[in-house]
């Protein structure tokens, strides 16, 4: 349910190139996305990384729910046989990978896991060289892969050098990063023979009931408590970032061309970095933002159509 761009360019002409309205939008949902990362360390205050990730994908389901059956999508909907399968390794895939997210972030702090989380753009860039037949890795994206990981490597210098506090999280949270790049790359090959409805919906059912079931064996007595907001954490992550993020890209896709809308998804790091700072409270250090910005670089180059 990530910003994921899964359509590739057609030779569509009604697609247009990006205006003032698609290009304040790209940038709205690239800031969201970006703050997601906040709004989990926000929400584990409350509620131990497996429960919040549960209860934010019920809340994401439904939210996903409400959008098919508000364009009609549920009306014929029905899982044939041959889809099972994929499905039940997409949402094992999701389950997994937010896991680590949300357990990676609570053993560091949230700036850590937003430009951690948003490499995953470099990752799959480079993971689609060995698994998208044609999709090579040109010397610019080599070298924008370069840039991204000199910010990371920058990020982990300073833990080796230091107390490594968030050495772990940052360990985890880049494990769920590299899942992340491996199922934008599996969505985009799956999504061109099943449904998306139904690739979205495997993952919110999987992934509710996966880490529901890894929080009742691992999280039973782990202290909890509903607060106003643990509330607005799960609406965040749930609706805003699951729903309406999910259906605005969706409707950009269809829209505009996929290559105009790329260079607005490079701000994502940024913009995580800084509302981890606003709301969180992280120190924006020098370093940090470094990182921030190799990584976005990376991430521009990488992305930019040949």
């Amino acid at each position: 349910m990530e910003q994921s761009g899964w359509i590739s360019e057609p030779g569509d002409s009604s697609l247009r190139n990006l205006d003032l309205r698609g290009g304040a939008l790209a940038l709205l949902l690239s800031a969201l996305w970006g703050g997601n990362p906040a709004a989990i360390k926000i929400g584990l205050f409350d509620a131990p990384p497996f429960r919040l990730g549960w209860m934010r994908f019920v809340l994401g389901g439904l939210s996903i729910l409400a959008w098919a059956w508000w364009t009609g999508t549920l009306a014929h909907f029905r899982i044939e046989r041959h889809e099972w399968r994929p499905l039940a390794f997409l949402g094992v895939l999701f389950t997994v990978q937010v896991g680590c997210l949300n357990l990676g972030t609570a053993f560091t702090t949230a700036s850590h896991s937003a430009l951690l989380l948003n490499a995953y753009a470099v990752h799959t860039v480079l993971l689609a060289h060995f698994l998208i037949p044609g999709d090579r890795l040109t010397p610019r994206k080599l070298g924008g892969a370069l840039v991204a990981y000199a910010g990371i490597v920058i990020l982990f210098a300073r833990q080796l050098g230091g107390s490594g506090a968030t050495l772990l999280g940052d360990v985890i949270v880049s494990f769920g990063a590299v899942l992340l790049a491996e199922r934008t790359i599996y969505l985009a090959q799956a999504v061109q023979r099943i449904d998306p409805t139904k690739l979205l919906l495997a993952q919110a059912v999987i992934g509710s009931a996966g880490l529901a079931a890894l929080s009742l064996g691992l999280e039973a007595g782990t202290p909890y408590r509903w607060t106003a907001s643990l509330a607005l954490s799960i609406f965040y992550q749930g609706v805003v970032v699951a729903g309406f993020n999910f259906i605005a890209n969706l409707w950009l896709l269809m829209h505009y061309r996929p290559s105009a809308l790329a260079g607005f998804w490079l701000t994502s790091p940024i913009f995580g970095v800084l509302l981890s700072a606003l709301f969180v409270g992280d120190p924006l250090t020098g370093a940090l933002l470094l990182a921030s910005l190799l990584v976005a670089i990376g991430i521009g180059l990488t992305s930019r159509p040949a």
